[in-house]
């Protein structure tokens, strides 16, 4: 798909594509693959693509859910990256949010040993739930040195999401999790 052998990350639900193309931007020894739903936001990123001149970059318009389960080869992953997905705050909706079991056993296929999943929400029940998710799955260990949740990382981009949930006052979560060695 890129023509090279460096590491891929997937961008899932990249939203309007700004912190995918500033980490394409910021890291042109990887790979990234966007997959978004939203059609402006797959428009703005291909815009943003084409004014910074990134060749790093694909973009698939897809449900994540069936795009991993039937587009993504076994293993073949550095790393997935979800940021501030829906929370879907309303307890009776709860079970549209997209970090589930059996979405997190499909990543856990699709990632290879050694790769990172990278969660953030500003949303503290949801960041609970996506940690109790995690740390009942048997493929991934987290990297939090202290407590359950990581410190963002430099080389994140603050979203667009993020930024309005830290002016409501929400903390922000970031749970990174490595997938083992099989």
């Amino acid at each position: 798909m890129f023509g090279n052998s460096s590491p891929v990350f997937v961008d899932v639900g990249f939203g309007n594509g700004d912190s995918t193309w500033q980490m394409a931007q910021n890291h042109p020894e990887e790979n990234f693959l966007g997959v978004e739903v939203h059609r402006p936001g797959v428009g703005h990123l291909l815009m943003k693509l084409q004014e910074h001149g990134l060749e790093n970059v694909r973009i698939a318009c897809a449900d994540a859910v069936e795009f991993f389960s039937g587009r993504v080869a076994d293993a073949s992953l550095a790393g997935v990256r979800i940021y501030f997905p829906d929370p879907w705050p309303k307890k009776r909706h709860n079970k549209r949010r997209l970090v589930q079991s059996g979405f997190v056993d499909v990543l856990a296929k699709k990632i290879r040993g050694g790769g990172v999943l990278h969660l953030a929400t500003d949303w503290t029940p949801y960041a609970e739930h996506m940690l109790a998710v995690l740390a009942a799955n048997e493929a991934f260990t987290n990297l939090s040195a202290d407590g359950p949740y990581s410190p963002r990382p430099q080389w994140r981009p603050l979203t667009r999401y993020e930024q309005r949930g830290q002016r409501l006052g929400h903390t922000v979560h970031d749970l990174v999790f490595q997938r083992n060695e099989s």
